[in-house]
């Protein structure tokens, strides 16, 4: 039988290239070191090999693997992966690769896939929002990880963040309702324990109310997961009530999007007989028919300065900085005056 043919290796190289190995090295490490014919000669070598470096040996040589791994709790919604390829996109800059896991909202399937990227030597984690377990956070403290956390910004917080006040983005868009005239309010939120984003949007709307001295029993909030399909079916639970709302606040445009279809199949006109938010601004809310009312968050702002911020942190453990980001209303034709 003839024998398998062996993965080619670094002296293969050197020695097509008529180089020595740790010329070789720098080219594929350090080109900017090299001159630009030495690294042509190069190339050309390992294109004709097939050759690719040992990423174990140079992660043991490096002690750094050059991986950094975020956990995003859903593939499914849109906002996570505009800020991810933005995200990714600076890393590579960096020289740095993103492996990228879900969670499904599911705090034990997070925890697994925290020590399985742990254990596969990334470099650092980019994880979304504050709330979890705290032994979590001694658990990456005493193996060194650096973390960072985006899509929710709190400054007093263990660990840095790159994001923005999810309770401030959602009472100006709250105060901007009431100040049109709605006393009797609808929410239909994300299921938010274990989740600071929804929990603290909750907040925002439940601070706008009371800035304007109305009571609380003047809120119903439906919480559930992020599909358009549930937030149809608990806009048609919120509008069953008696004191049915005359402004529904969701807390991300995929559920008002399903609100707003749920609207117009009961036979209801937005805004005119019912108003409806959302929040994050994804491409959807310009094109629905109305336009959506919406916060605009800066995706892709937040996935590049969060990978800024996490290479540094990788880098120069020492330097950790907390960034904040800006949101804004964005007032479309899905919000009205009460009919």
């Amino acid at each position: 039988m003839p024998k398998a043919k062996t993965a080619p290796t670094l002296e293969d190289v050197a020695k097509l290239a008529g180089v020595s190995t740790a010329t070789v090295s720098r080219c594929l490490n350090s080109p900017n070191l090299v001159v630009q014919a030495t690294r042509d000669r190069v190339q050309s070598a390992v294109d004709a090999l097939g050759y690719t470096p040992n990423f174990a040996a140079r992660v043991m040589a490096a002690r750094r693997s050059h991986t950094i791994g975020a956990i995003i709790p859903t593939m499914e919604n849109a906002i996570f992966a505009r800020g991810l390829q933005a995200f990714q996109e600076e890393l590579r800059q960096h020289g740095y690769t993103l492996l990228v896991s879900s969670s499904a909202y599911q705090p034990e399937i997070e925890e697994e896939q925290i020590r399985n990227l742990v254990a596969r030597g990334a470099d650092g984690l980019l994880l979304i929002g504050h709330d979890r377990d705290s032994r979590i956070y001694d658990y990456l403290a005493k193996r060194r990880i650096p973390v960072l956390i985006a899509w929710s910004f709190q400054a007093d917080a263990p660990v840095p963040s790159v994001g923005f006040d999810n309770r401030a983005a959602m009472a100006e868009l709250a105060n901007q309702v009431i100040k049109l005239g709605h006393r009797t309010l609808g929410m239909i939120s994300g299921v938010s324990t274990g989740n600071d984003r929804a929990r603290l949007r909750i907040e925002g709307v439940q601070e706008a109310m009371r800035r304007n001295n109305i009571p609380n029993d003047r809120l119903t909030i439906v919480e559930t997961p992020y599909e358009i399909e549930n937030g149809a079916e608990a806009f048609s639970r919120l509008m069953s009530r008696q004191d049915r709302p005359t402004a529904v606040l969701c807390g991300n445009d995929v559920l008002a999007i399903g609100a707003s279809r749920r609207a117009k199949e009961m036979g209801l006109r937005v805004p005119q007989d019912v108003s409806v938010t959302g929040f994050d601004d994804i491409e959807l809310a310009q094109i629905t028919d109305p336009g959506l009312t919406t916060v605009h968050v800066p995706h892709r702002e937040m996935g590049r300065r969060a990978a800024l911020e996490l290479v540094g942190l990788i880098e120069k453990p020492t330097e950790s900085c907390n960034v904040q980001l800006r949101t804004n209303l964005v007032e479309r034709q899905s919000l009205g005056r009460p009919g």
